[in-house]
């Protein structure tokens, strides 16, 4: 049950160190993390009484 939960956690830390390569390398290979940019006019009543 010990290599289990070993082997669990060399996983899951392999896996955030790929996240975070990813995060670095992803744009040179064409992954575009930025939101679309786009302007937003809402016309806003306020009522005061």
């Amino acid at each position: 049950m010990g290599k289990l939960i070993k082997y669990l956690i060399y996983l899951i830390v392999l896996g955030l160190l790929g996240l975070v390569v990813y995060a670095y390398v992803g744009p040179f290979f064409g992954a575009d993390f930025d939101p679309p940019q786009a302007e937003v006019r809402v016309p806003v009543t306020l009522d005061g009484k």
